[in-house]
């Protein structure tokens, strides 16, 4: 863990950390590619769970007043059930399986939201049985890969949350998840004294970037926001349909 490049993937995965954690979900789950290009993707997940856990507070403050109960009542117990299955295969199941199949859901939703034809009504309840669902789902890759993020939003974009319900939700569920998975990352030996000191190096400038994406999210239209989500998942969901095959057929 030295040398230019190195350094600069690691502030680059810091930093879209930080802004994940601002109310952009979507934009975290490029970290762990960005940093994967100079190191292996499992020492890229151990090294930035610390700094997703640190920007997680900064997030949690933000977005204090704007998030929907009745999610997290649904999720909360959902993603916990996930990450005790991640932890519990994670020496049976490849990673490069998981990621395959993230990617092709991500996408399948993505084009299924922008294809279909347009049709106003009101928005979705937030229903329990595909919460739970989506939540185990959303936990189990959370833990193999910090790729939760398009599961979850395969279940909350099309209930029709306010911008910044919907991002406050994302934040506040997913620092649920990342305390959590502290504990089975420690068992599995995957933190070091090396990579705790390069995450705490890393930590002030990811935190500062939560604020950031807060701006963002204040200062974009609903409108605009949503579509880039979208387009944003569809981008990280084929990334990692790309990375998912490329690792099993090697």
């Amino acid at each position: 863990m030295e040398g230019l490049a190195f350094w600069v993937a690691a502030v680059i995965a810091s930093l879209l950390v930080g802004m994940s954690k601002g109310g952009l979900p979507i934009v975290g789950i490029l970290s762990v590619p960005v940093l994967a290009l100079v190191i292996s993707p499992v020492a890229a997940a151990s090294l930035l769970l610390p700094v997703y856990v640190v920007s997680d507070m900064f997030g949690l403050w933000a977005y204090r007043r704007e998030f929907d109960w009745r999610i997290l009542a649904i999720m909360v117990p959902a993603t916990t059930a996930g990450v005790t299955l991640g932890y519990a295969t994670a020496r049976v199941v490849p990673e490069d399986f998981v990621t395959l199949l993230v990617g092709v859901i991500g996408v399948s939703f993505a084009l299924n939201l922008l294809l279909r034809p347009k049709v106003e009504g009101p928005p979705r309840p937030a229903r329990v049985a595909p919460g739970l669902f989506w939540g185990v789902v959303t936990g189990f890759v959370s833990f193999v890969s910090h790729s939760g993020g398009p599961p979850y939003q395969v279940y909350t974009l099309p209930l029709g949350l306010r911008k910044a319900v919907f991002a406050g939700t994302s934040t506040i569920l997913f620092a649920y998840v990342n305390a959590i998975k502290l504990i089975p990352y420690y068992l599995l030996g995957q933190f070091s004294a090396e990579n705790l000191h390069v995450a705490l190096l890393l930590m002030p400038g990811s935190a500062l970037a939560v604020f950031a994406g807060v701006r963002m999210v204040k200062l974009l239209p609903e409108a605009l926001f949503f579509r880039l989500v979208i387009w944003a998942l569809l981008a990280v969901s084929v990334k990692l349909i790309w990375d998912g095959a490329r690792g099993l057929a090697g």
